[in-house]
Order: structure tokens, then C-alpha cells, then sequence
């Protein structure tokens, strides 16, 4: 029994199901995907967020192959980030990018870093030498879980210009942190694998089409053609040990309405919150550390222009409160329906002090912020301006926070854990949630007897 139909529930029920077993996921929602999803507005589909995934993200990556979805999602060929500074001293947009070349690491990125026009050249020579010592570390070093990353940045000669243009700039979209809230840990992991690693590694890849069609409909397909049962509108609430071993689950299906199942082994791949109200006594040293990790907030606005503002599929800002900015107008649906708007997704990570502002404020807030970085859209017309928000899309990726997550394995026979919260390594990721999913699988094929790995995981 698998609860929880996200990216890691799923991910684990294709794994057991390929393995041998009966397998049933069982899902609250009238959809799987959990927090990277898709739902309608009009004629458009909209994603909840933009979820993006590097070339080095080999799990996720496994994931959309293995449901059939590899060929609907772009990746650069090399990695191209343009970045726009609006607070220059000329009072216009000033572009830098961030990109690499075909060279091994770390020179890789020297001919970017060299020529980018957002630092001085004391502080590009800076940010080499930081690039070194972050090489240096171990992500999995516990010490480095309790120090957070910008004192760790700082003490290495990083200004607080640098950190916001360069350090920051990657690292809130990929931690939903500041430097000085993310652990030092996470921070390493994040950025010896993507940009210290393989030259390619950091490579941006995104959907071509909505989040629902590859987390949805086609990891439907792939359960069913897998034998899964799925149920979905099925919540769970409770979970006790059966009588003649084995695991009891009681569902809620509508009010007053519920059936009880059993299952020889079960892996709860809901949040963590979920998770520790489920557990049973005992199934964890200390389940009470599952209630301190803490959870971040991404906020979302949604642009429809009635002409072109942006020419590049993406863009990220400094100087402004616009963090990402994405181009979602062929993935929604609008490109088919119209020869002239465009529809912009930005994408707004870390987003406390915003994620509570009513619609009127935020479009009074950031309309005029993309007027300053595009010019196009001075004069353009909106069609539409409305806001997804998500306050609690990730866990928080606080100092600390290693000791609190716990591994796939619990004290209790038969039950694993699943979830971008728990031990994969990783920050709050698509990738560290299929991660998981391959983690519970594993641990729960191992408790019962059972071996298997598929050869494309070795990838992995």
C-alpha cells in the first residue's frame, strides 16, 4: 500500500509493482501529482508553479522516461541563463548572462564568470576562489548542517553584492532560501552537483506541456499499465498493525464513508505533518522532530499580455522584487488560441513577505517591475493577472534540519517513508522526491524478502 500520490508515491509504486508485487496507491486528491500540478482556467491549463530540474537531476529524469514523458520536456543544450539588472546606474536594464562553455570544470564557467557585468572584477576573482573551497566540502558532513550558508560565504570573501547576484540568484530558486536561512549543507549539495560536478550538469530542463499531462495523466498510464490500483478521493486516517502482522489502513472516501484495507507492508509518501499524525507509536525514535522541519512558501503571479514582451524563454532579475520570469504561453494552451498574447509565469521563491499580499497589491507591486525589465510591456495590455500560491511548497532548508529528516526505514516492521522531507540528500526537489520513492521501494523490497533493480536505475 503506498498513501500519497505525488512524485515519490508514484515513483515507489512503479518500483514495487515492477518488482512482483500487488500494489494500491491511495491518494486524497482527484488527481496524482501533489505539488507540481496542473488545473484549468478558461481555455488555458495552468501549472501551480514552474517546476524546473537540471541535467543533472538523473532521478527525475529516470522518472519521465519511465512514464512514458521524456520527449515532452526541454533541457538546454548548454546552460544560458540571462540575467537583468535593473538597479544599474544607468536606469536601464542591464543584461549579464550566465552560461557556460565546452570545457571541463571548473573552467567551464570562467569565460561567463570573467564577463559578468553584475560584479566588479575584485569580486568575480572572489567568487572563483569560494568556487574552490565549496569544492572542497562534503555535503554529507554533519557540521555543515549547522552552519548556514551565507556565514560560511562571508567568511570566504563573498559581498553581500555577490551573494545577492550570484549566490542568491541560484540558490533561492533551488533552496526556496537566502543564504542565511539555508543550511550550509543543502547549499554544497545544490551547488557541487549542479555547477562543480560534470560540465553539463547545471543545464535547465522544463515541461513543454502542463505539469498535469506528465504527473497526472501519464503516471496514471504507467500505474495502470503496471497493474496498480489507484484510488483516488481516498484519504487516509489511520494506520494500526493487523492482527496476524501486516498493516491495517483506514480510508475516508466522503463522509461517513471509508473501507479498511490491509497490506503487508505500507509506505507513507505524504508530508511530513501527515506523516507524523499516521505513524504509529513507537515507529520512530522521535516522531515529535517530524513537526520541526519547518515549510517555505512559492508564490506565483500569472500574466497574460495582448502582444510579445519577452523574447527568451526564461529570465531572472536582480534589483527588483522579480525573482523568475518564464515563458508558459505554447505549454498553457494560449499559442493555439491566439497569434498575439503572451502569457508570463513568475516564479517566486522564499516568498514570505508576499505570499498573504491580496491580488490587488501584488499586481499594483510587480506589473510595473516587469514594465522596468521589459520594455514590451510598457503600453502592452493585460488580460488577465491572477496568483497561485503554495505556503508550504517545500521544507524549510533551515540549519539544522538534517537531523530532523528521517531516513526511508522505521521501527516498525513493514512501514517506510517517502517524501522530498525525508533523508535523500537533497533539498525540496522533484528530483529529491523521486529520490525518496526509489529509497522506500527499496527498503520495503528488502523487508519483505524481495530484490530488484531496474537496469536504467543504475543511472540513476
Amino acid at each position: 500500500m503506498v498513501v500519497g500520490g505525488g512524485l515519490a508515491g508514484v515513483t515507489a509504486a512503479l518500483e514495487l509493482a515492477a518488482a512482483g508485487l500487488r500494489v494500491t496507491l491511495l491518494e486524497g486528491r482527484p488527481r496524482l501529482g501533489g505539488l507540481a500540478f496542473s488545473f484549468r482556467r478558461g481555455e488555458l491549463t495552468v501549472d501551480n508553479g514552474q517546476h524546473v530540474f537540471l541535467r543533472c537531476c538523473t532521478a527525475y529524469r529516470w522518472f519521465l522516461d519511465r512514464i512514458d514523458a521524456g520527449h515532452l520536456a526541454t533541457v538546454q543544450d548548454r546552460l544560458d541563463v540571462p540575467v537583468l539588472d535593473v538597479g544599474h546606474r544607468s536606469g536601464r536594464p542591464r543584461l549579464g548572462r550566465l552560461r557556460r562553455a565546452g570545457l571541463p570544470v571548473p573552467l567551464h564557467l570562467a569565460a561567463s564568470l570573467a564577463t559578468y557585468p553584475h560584479l566588479s572584477f575584485a569580486e568575480r576573482m572572489g567568487v572563483g576562489r569560494a568556487a574552490l573551497a565549496l569544492r572542497g566540502l562534503d555535503p554529507a558532513d554533519p557540521a555543515l548542517d549547522d552552519v548556514d550558508f551565507a556565514t560560511w560565504l562571508h567568511r570566504h570573501g563573498q559581498s553581500a553584492r555577490t551573494v545577492e547576484a550570484l549566490w542568491d540568484l541560484v540558490g533561492v530558486a533551488t533552496l526556496n532560501a537566502t543564504a542565511d536561512q539555508a543550511s550550509l549543507g543543502l547549499a554544497a549539495k545544490v551547488f557541487k552537483t549542479g555547477l562543480l560536478s560534470e560540465p553539463g550538469a547545471a543545464d535547465i530542463g522544463w515541461a513543454g506541456v502542463p505539469l498535469g499531462e506528465l504527473h497526472d495523466t501519464r503516471a496514471r498510464a504507467a500505474l495502470d499499465k503496471a497493474g496498480v490500483r489507484v484510488a483516488l478521493r481516498t484519504r487516509v486516517t489511520g494506520l494500526t498493525r493487523a492482527d496476524g502482522g501486516g498493516w491495517r489502513v483506514e480510508t475516508e472516501t466522503g463522509p461517513g464513508t471509508g473501507e479498511r484495507l490491509e497490506a503487508d507492508a505500507v509506505v507513507l509518501a505524504v508530508p511530513q505533518r501527515e506523516a507524523h499524525a499516521l505513524l504509529p507509536d513507537g515507529a520512530l525514535p522521535d516522531a515529535g522532530r517530524l513537526l520541526e522541519i519547518g515549510t517555505a512558501p512559492i508564490l506565483n503571479l500569472h500574466v497574460i499580455y495582448d502582444r510579445k514582451v519577452l523574447r527568451q524563454p526564461f529570465f531572472t532579475a536582480l534589483g527588483s522584487p522579480v525573482q523568475w520570469v518564464f515563458d508558459r504561453t505554447h505549454s498553457s494552451g494560449l499559442a493555439a488560441r491566439t497569434a498575439s498574447g503572451q502569457y508570463l509565469a513568475v516564479s517566486q521563491s522564499a516568498a514570505q513577505d508576499d505570499i498573504d499580499r491580496p491580488v490587488a497589491e501584488l499586481r499594483a507591486r510587480y506589473l510595473p517591475e516587469l514594465e522596468r525589465l521589459l520594455p514590451a510591456a510598457r503600453g502592452a495590455g493585460v488580460r488577465d493577472f491572477f496568483v497561485t500560491r503554495e505556503r508550504t511548497a517545500t521544507f524549510a532548508p533551515t540549519p539544522g534540519v538534517g537531523r530532523l529528516r528521517p531516513g526511508a526505514r522505521t521501527d516498525a516492521p513493514g512501514l517506510f517513508l517517502a517524501g522530498a522531507w525525508t533523508a535523500t540528500g537533497w533539498p525540496a526537489t522533484m528530483e529529491g522526491a523521486v529520490r525518496s520513492g526509489l529509497s522506500a521501494a527499496d527498503a520495503a523490497l528488502s523487508g519483505l524478502g524481495r530484490t530488484y533493480r531496474s537496469p536504467v536505475r543504475e543511472a540513476v
